[in-house]
C-alpha cells in the first residue's frame, strides 16, 4: 500500500482537526471519532507488521535496509558558498522501530478506549489525545532528523495541558517539572542536530547538484573527499541514516570521526555524544534525569500515564539507539562503561524506591524506572542479545506498565485513594481484579511465561557476553543488576499480600458500596494487554523475527569501532 506511513502518522491529526470543528452539540461524537480512527491507525500498523520483510538484509547505514519508504523533498534553500540547505519528508521502518510502531499503535488504542469517562472540556482532551498520537507515531518512522525532531517537540505540548488541565492536586507543577526536563533535553539534542547538519552531506543530491548524475554513492564520496567536488556544491542533510555513515561527514567537519575539534579538552564527538545521551536519558528517564516521573504519573489521569509510561519513555530508548549509538558508535564504545553503569544504578535505586512508597501509582511509576535501567545495560553491552534484550523490554514494559497503570486507574476510579496502606483483603471483594492485577505483577517481576522475562534475560546473557568478547561492560555490571530482580519480586508480592490477601478491609467504609469488580469497559482494556504480554512471553520469535536482521547489522556497525 502506497503511503502507508503517512496514513498511520496522520489519520490521528485529521481526526484531531475533525473534533475541533465539530461543534460542542456534538462533542459524545468526539470519542468515537478518536476511536474510530486509532482503530483504523491500528489496522493499518497491523498490516504493515505482517507485510514487514523479517529476512531483508541491509546496513544499518544504508536506505536498502529500509521498507515503505516515503521520501521527497520538502524544502531546499541555497546557501551560497556554504552549499545547499535541503530538508525531506522521509519516513521508513526497519527492525530497530517497526516493533516500537507497533507498541505505540496498540497502547493509544488502549489509551483511548481508558478516556471513554472523561467528561470535562472533552473537545480538548481528545484534540490533544490525537495530536499526541500523530506525534508518538511520527517520531518512531521519521528518519529525517529534522522531521524527527518536529513530531518529538509536538509530543510536548500536548503532554504539558494533557497533566495540567485533566491532571491531580498538584497538576500544574508536575506539568511544569515535565515541561522544563524535557525542554532541557530537546535543547541539548537540537545543538547536537545542527552539528551533524553541518558536518554531514547527501551524497545522492550532492552528485546531482555537482554535475555527477551518473556517479555511485562511492563514487561521490571519493570525490568529496579529494575535493573534486566543491563546497558549494555539497548539498547538506539531515537524513539520519546518511548521519550513521561515516563516509558521508564533510572532511575536516566539526563532528566528523577525524575531527580535533575538542570542547570543554574532550573530543567532540564524545561531547556530542553526551549531549544526545543525556538528552533522551531524561525523556527515557534515567537516574539522575528520572525526577520528574514520579510527579507526572502520580497527578496524570489514567489514560495519559499509561501513554506516557507505555510510549513516550520508549522514545528515549528508541533516540538513543537511532541517533546516539548509531551516529557515534566510537562514542558509544567509549562511554559504554558509564551507561552500563547508570544502567544498573537505576535498576537498583529505582527499585528501593519502589519498596519505600505508599502510592501505588508512584510505586509503579519507580519501577518504570528500575526496568529502564534494563535497556541503558542491554544497550551498553554492544552485543547482539544485549541490544534486542534492551528493544524486547521497552516493547515489553510497554504493555506491562500501561496494564498497571489501567489497574491502578480502576481502583482510584472507585475510591479517589491510591494508599497501599488503606486497602486488605480485596480479593475478597474484587476477585477478578485480583486475578488481572497479580497477572499484571509477576510479568512485571519477570516471572518466566511473561514478556518481561525473555527481555531481562536477553539483556543479561548479553551483558555477560560483553564482559567476555568485547570487554564493553565488565562482568559484575549483570551480576549486581540481578538484584534488582529480587527487590523487584519483594514490592510487587508485599503490596500485593498488603492490599489482596487477608480480611477485607478500606479505611472509609463508604468506599464499600463503590468497590465493584470490573466492567465490560474495563475488560477490553485489560485483556488485550494480558493475551499480548503472554503471547510475547511464550513465542519471542513473533518480536525477534522482526528485529534480528536490523539489530545484527547494528551491532555490527557498533563493533567496527569497537575493535
Amino acid at each position: 500500500m502506497a503511503h502507508l506511513l503517512s496514513y498511520i502518522v496522520f489519520i490521528p491529526l485529521v481526526a484531531a482537526l475533525l473534533i475541533v470543528l465539530t461543534p460542542k452539540i456534538y462533542e459524545n461524537l468526539y470519542r468515537s471519532v478518536g476511536l474510530l480512527s486509532l482503530g483504523l491507525t491500528l489496522m493499518l500498523t497491523l498490516y504493515a507488521v505482517v507485510s514487514f520483510d523479517t529476512i531483508s538484509k541491509g546496513a544499518i547505514n544504508s536506505e536498502a535496509s529500509l521498507q515503505l519508504v516515503e521520501k521527497t523533498e520538502w524544502f531546499s534553500v541555497s546557501l551560497g558558498s556554504l552549499g545547499r540547505f535541503s530538508v525531506d519528508y522521509f519516513v521508513g521502518t526497519d527492525g530497530l522501530n517497526i516493533s516500537m510502531l507497533l507498541l505505540a499503535a496498540v497502547v493509544l488504542f488502549i489509551g483511548m478506549i481508558a478516556s471513554w469517562n472523561i467528561k470535562d472540556k472533552k473537545k480538548g482532551y481528545f484534540g490533544l489525545y490525537l495530536l499526541l498520537s500523530s506525534s508518538v507515531l511520527g517520531c518512531f518512522v521519521a528518519l529525517d532528523f529534522f522531521l524527527f525532531y518536529l513530531f518529538f517537540e509536538f509530543m510536548l505540548l500536548p503532554m504539558y495541558f494533557l497533566i495540567g488541565i485533566w491532571g491531580g492536586p498538584r497538576k500544574e507543577y508536575a506539568a511544569i517539572k515535565f515541561f522544563l526536563y524535557t525542554l532541557v533535553g530537546s535543547i541539548l539534542i537540537l545543538i547536537v542536530m545542527i552539528g551533524l547538519y553541518n558536518s554531514v552531506y547527501d551524497p545522492v543530491k550532492t552528485g546531482i547538484e555537482a554535475g555527477y548524475q551518473e556517479a555511485s554513492i562511492e563514487q561521490i564520496q571519493d570525490m568529496v573527499q579529494n575535493g573534486t567536488i566543491p563546497t558549494e556544491s555539497i548539498v547538506k542533510s539531515f537524513n539520519m541514516i546518511h548521519m550513521a555513515d561515516a563516509d558521508n561527514f564533510i572532511p575536516d567537519s566539526f563532528l566528523a570521526t577525524t575531527s580535533i575539534a575538542k570542547i570543554f579538552g574532550q573530543p567532540a564527538r564524545w561531547m556530542a555524544f553526551l549531549a544526545l545521551l543525556i538528552g533522551f536519558a531524561i525523556k527515557l528517564p534515567a537516574v539522575p534525569f528520572h525526577t520528574w516521573l514520579p510527579d507526572a504519573h502520580v497527578e496524570a489521569p489514567t489514560p495519559i500515564s499509561v501513554v506516557l509510561a507505555g510510549i513516550l519513555l520508549k522514545i528515549g530508548g528508541y533516540g538513543l539507539i537511532r541517533t546516539a549509538f548509531a551516529m557515534f558508535p566510537d562514542s558509544a564504545f567509549h562511554y559504554s562503561w558509564l551507561i552500563g553503569f547508570f544502567g544498573v544504578f537505576a535498576i537498583i535505586y529505582g527499585a528501593l524506591n519502589a519498596l519505600a512508597q505508599k502510592d501505588l501509582k508512584r510505586l509503579i511509576a519507580y519501577s518504570s524506572v528500575s526496568h529502564m535501567g534494563f535497556v541503558l545495560l542491554g544497550l551498553a553491552a554492544l552485543t547482539i542479545e544485549g541490544v534486542s534484550g534492551a528493544i524486547y523490554q521497552m516493547f515489553s514494559h510497554g504493555l506491562i506498565s500501561a496494564l498497571l497503570f489501567l489497574l491502578a486507574g480502576v481502583l482510584y476510579d472507585r475510591t479517589h485513594n491510591r494508599l497501599i496502606e488503606n486497602y486488605g483483603g480485596l480479593a475478597h471483594q474484587m476477585p477478578k481484579y485480583t486475578v488481572f492485577i497479580t497477572i499484571a505483577f509477576f510479568a512485571s517481576l519477570g516471572l518466566p511465561g511473561f514478556s518481561g522475562f525473555i527481555a531481562e534475560l536477553m539483556v543479561f546473557i548479553g551483558a555477560f557476553k560483553s564482559s567476555d568478547m568485547i570487554g564493553a561492560i565488565p562482568g559484575w555490571m549483570p551480576v549486581v543488576g540481578t538484584i534488582g530482580l529480587v527487590l523487584g519480586a519483594g514490592y510487587y508480592l508485599w503490596t500485593l499480600q498488603r492490599m489482596f490477601f487477608g480480611q477485607f478491609w478500606v479505611k472509609d467504609k463508604n468506599w464499600v458500596a463503590d468497590l465493584k469488580d470490573l466492567d465490560l469497559r474495563e475488560y477490553l482494556m485489560l485483556v488485550p494487554l494480558v493475551i499480548l504480554i503472554l503471547l510475547f512471553g511464550i513465542n519471542p520469535s513473533l518480536l525477534l523475527d522482526l528485529i534480528n536482521s536490523s539489530v545484527e547489522s547494528f551491532t555490527n556497525h557498533l563493533s567496527l569501532f569497537a575493535k
